[in-house]
C-alpha cells in the first residue's frame, strides 16, 4: 500500500510540474486538425467501400447470366 501512494504521489507530481500542457488556442488547433483528418479519412473510406461494392454487384451479374 505504501508504494501505490508513493507512485500517486509522484505521478501528480510529474503532470504538475514536468509536464508541458498545450495552450488553449494550440488545443484548438490540433482539435481541428484532428477533426479535418478524420473527415478525409472517412471520405476516402467510404469512396473505397462504394467502388468494391460496384465492382462486386458487377461480376455477381456477370455470373448469374
Amino acid at each position: 500500500m505504501k508504494n501505490l501512494i508513493s507512485y500517486l504521489k509522484s505521478s501528480y507530481d510529474e503532470l504538475m510540474n514536468n509536464v508541458t500542457w498545450p495552450s488553449w488556442s494550440e488545443l484548438q488547433s490540433s482539435a481541428a486538425l484532428v477533426i479535418v483528418a478524420s473527415l478525409i479519412f472517412a471520405v476516402i473510406v467510404m469512396a473505397m467501400d462504394q467502388s468494391f461494392q460496384f465492382v462486386l454487384e458487377q461480376v455477381y451479374k456477370l455470373m448469374e447470366g
